[in-house]
């Protein structure tokens, strides 16, 4: 093979695949909103559930804003899903030009001179580069864990606040 020229690799075109990459956006508050139960009331069969001293439609309204924290987190948890799928195909559409261009300035100094030192100096770049951009995706998604987390804990505290507020005095 001629060194004149830089090999053909099979992902040689990788960086303007990756760069077309785009993560459908779902909407889970919408989808859950069209989920419906066959032949099932919610409201009217509990309506028709009786309790003494207990208010049903206060208890439906804690029940609701639970499901809504809920459908809240999964839009969370969508959102952060897609960030994080976006930023490792920018981080796959990088490495793989930064490893073109490293292939090419190698290919071109044909010297070698100074070889052992310039692949483990790049040998230690990538490695660098390969803890850096783990680190990243983990902080993401550690704060959108913590901010998911967050919004269930303040909303168990309320529904228990409002859970005792219903309770019936003795």
């Amino acid at each position: 093979m001629a060194m004149d020229k830089m090999p053909e690799f099979p992902f040689a075109d990788m960086t303007k695949m990756m760069g077309d990459f785009k993560m459908p956006k779902i909407d889970m508050t919408k989808m859950m909103g069209d989920f419906k139960m066959p032949n099932m009331d919610m409201s009217k069969m509990m309506a028709d559930f009786k309790m003494p001293n207990v208010d049903m439609g206060a208890l439906m309204a804690v029940s609701k804003r639970n499901m809504e924290v809920m459908s809240e987190v999964n839009k969370l948890a969508t959102e952060s899903f897609q960030a994080v799928a976006r930023r490792q195909a920018e981080i796959m559409r990088d490495s793989v030009a930064e490893f073109q261009t490293t292939m090419k300035d190698m290919m071109a100094n044909r010297s070698t001179e100074g070889l052992p030192e310039r692949q483990a100096e790049m040998a230690k770049k990538s490695f660098e580069s390969a803890i850096a951009n783990a680190r990243e995706l983990a902080e993401m998604s550690s704060r959108a864990n913590t901010e998911a987390m967050d919004l269930i804990n303040k909303r168990f505290t309320e529904s228990m606040e409002e859970m005792k507020s219903l309770a019936p005095k003795a």
